[in-house]
């Protein structure tokens, strides 16, 4: 599937309204393929919709919402035609110690970045299977060594790759191909404040420079559309990650170890303070779905 084979076709990118969802929903656009972009911002779809060379649609939907994927995924084909290529980008992040994090967030996480992939690939894999698409899945490298502070986050993405490392031997005699991108340091809305949190700072502060560098949504982007224009299995974000996977055993005891290192120098109040979510898609997504206060702790049947 190059360059020339996804002109015409249709691409779906979930989480389109910024960041790195809006730059692939871009490259794809340049490389001809139809677009439908879904997110939870309908304006800010709106707006990158209309600035597109090609055929486009834009749906606001919630991603954990099976019925709703359902009836954007069936009003795509209606008028775009069946996806070659579904992108499973919406994501959110939340910071803050486990203990001292509300349930409902944490919950929401995991939701989005793990149960939604899920659905995204569920209600689209009939036109996947039509058109033996693509279905690439937006992890990150917080499946590789979990951090502290970040245990919802971690915890989806390493579900998420899981997810679509199973699904991608389920689809191969399907002729479906998929991906699974892992992404580092990426300057979206969801870590241009990294430098005030302080777990991403001091694991940021204890890296090398060339792994600490920071890149743009627009070059991640390249390194996508260059992965699904070859159907990659992986696609790393910096290249450079690839040579990473083999010493992934050891990540875990290396990330925990700067942490604890580094967090050591933090005072005890700075470590339970709560950071919340992480950005501005971030915060869209849980101002919309922010729960009732939960109920008070009931005692369940007894013997």
């Amino acid at each position: 599937m190059m360059s020339g084979q996804l002109c015409g076709r249709v691409a779906v990118v979930t989480g389109a309204a910024r960041g790195v969802g809006e730059a692939t929903s871009r490259n794809l656009a340049r490389r001809g393929m139809r677009v439908a972009l879904l997110g939870r911002e309908l304006e800010s779809l709106r707006r990158v919709a209309d600035s597109l060379p090609t055929d486009t649609c834009c749906f606001e939907v919630d991603v954990t919402d099976e019925a709703a994927m359902q009836g954007a995924a069936r009003d795509v084909q209606a008028r775009l035609g069946p996806a070659s290529v579904v992108v499973a980008n919406a994501g959110i992040a939340a910071a803050g110690p486990f203990a001292a994090s509300e349930a409902a967030l944490f919950n929401r996480v995991i939701d989005v970045n793990l149960i939604g992939s899920a659905n995204t690939a569920r209600v689209f894999l009939p036109q996947l299977l039509s058109t033996r698409g693509y279905f690439l899945q937006i992890a990150s490298t917080a499946a590789f060594g979990s951090a502290p502070l970040m245990s919802a986050y971690c915890a989806s993405k390493a579900g998420a790759e899981s997810f679509a490392q199973a699904l991608r031997t389920e689809l191969r005699p399907e002729g479906v191909s998929v991906g699974i991108a892992y992404l580092h340091w990426t300057g979206t809305d969801m870590i241009n404040a990294r430098d005030d949190h302080l777990v991403l700072r001091a694991l940021r502060s204890h890296q090398p420079a060339p792994i600490r560098r920071v890149h743009t949504p627009g070059q991640v982007a390249a390194w996508l559309t260059r992965g699904i224009e070859h159907r990659a299995t992986s696609i790393y974000a910096p290249p450079w990650l690839r040579l990473v996977q083999p010493l992934r055993p050891l990540l875990p005891l290396l990330v925990s170890r700067i942490a604890r290192n580094s967090l050591a120098e933090l005072p005890a109040a700075e470590l339970l303070r709560i950071t919340g979510v992480l950005g501005a898609g971030g915060r869209a997504d849980w101002e919309a779905h922010r729960p009732e206060p939960p109920a008070p702790p009931v005692s369940p049947p007894q013997a």
